[in-house]
């Protein structure tokens, strides 16, 4: 990749930030749930959570703007994990807070976490920023996966 083109950089970012915020419509008002819950140890307060989010999928725009446009050969497969990925990601809370299928939830964040990796890696093929552009992600995952099983166990 040579150089930034900053209109299409913004453009992923900011579609990837508007899947995020539709979600949270659907989800409801999961600032009120959250609170209801008895949760496990290391639980942050609720609103580190949109601030979290906020980050993550600013650096997954861009981690996909960076594969997009560095990577022609593997655009399509690039393309396809990402908007899987994406996808996966945008049911979680809504399965959680808006259904509160809080079984289900930890299933798809568990599978969410596989696809990011997988993804994390491919991008890292394509183009080594890009794949740990995702580490952030990934780790934030481990924790919302702990932070929803203990959810799932202790109430």
């Amino acid at each position: 990749m040579k150089k930034v083109k900053l209109t299409e950089l913004l453009i992923f970012i900011f579609s990837t930030e508007l899947i995020g915020v539709l979600s949270g419509i659907i989800a409801g008002n999961s600032f009120s749930l959250y609170p209801q819950f008895e949760k496990p140890p290391l639980s942050p307060p609720a609103w580190v959570f949109p601030l979290a989010w906020a980050v993550l999928y600013a650096l997954m725009g861009a981690s996909a703007y960076i594969v997009y446009y560095s990577d022609k050969e593997n655009r399509k497969q690039n393309m396809i994990l990402y908007f899987l990925q994406l996808a996966v990601n945008f049911l979680w809370s809504i399965l959680f807070f808006r259904f509160h299928l809080i079984g289900i939830s930890a299933l798809v964040i568990f599978i969410l976490l596989i696809l990011v990796i997988k993804m994390a890696v491919q991008f890292g093929k394509s183009n080594k920023s890009a794949g740990y552009i995702n580490i952030p992600y990934i780790l934030w995952l481990v924790f919302a996966l702990y932070l929803n099983i203990g959810i799932l166990i202790i109430n």
